[in-house]
């Protein structure tokens, strides 16, 4: 999967369009536990997101890769001219 848009939720959501025009969202919150997302507890900081195409990534270093994230989002739906036969 691809990451074309990420937008930014509240409570440490991230909405996602995947590059295959499916779309949800991805609840970031329980890997706020683990050190390298420690900053991410911060909402400032978790604003701070850089969408690598197959990654996300924090200005504090820590990163999911968009396999992970397809692996456990929650697909609302998908955008019809991205569908294909």
């Amino acid at each position: 999967m691809g990451i074309e848009e990420l937008h930014l939720q509240p409570n440490w959501v991230l909405r996602i369009v995947a590059d295959d025009g499916r779309f949800g969202s991805f609840d970031v919150s329980p890997y706020l536990e683990y050190g390298a997302f420690n900053e991410n507890r911060d909402p400032n900081e978790f604003l701070k997101i850089f969408n690598g195409g197959y990654f996300v990534e924090w200005e504090c270093g820590a990163d999911l890769s968009a396999d992970t994230m397809e692996a456990c989002w929650q697909v609302v739906g998908i955008d019809a001219p991205h569908m294909t036969v």
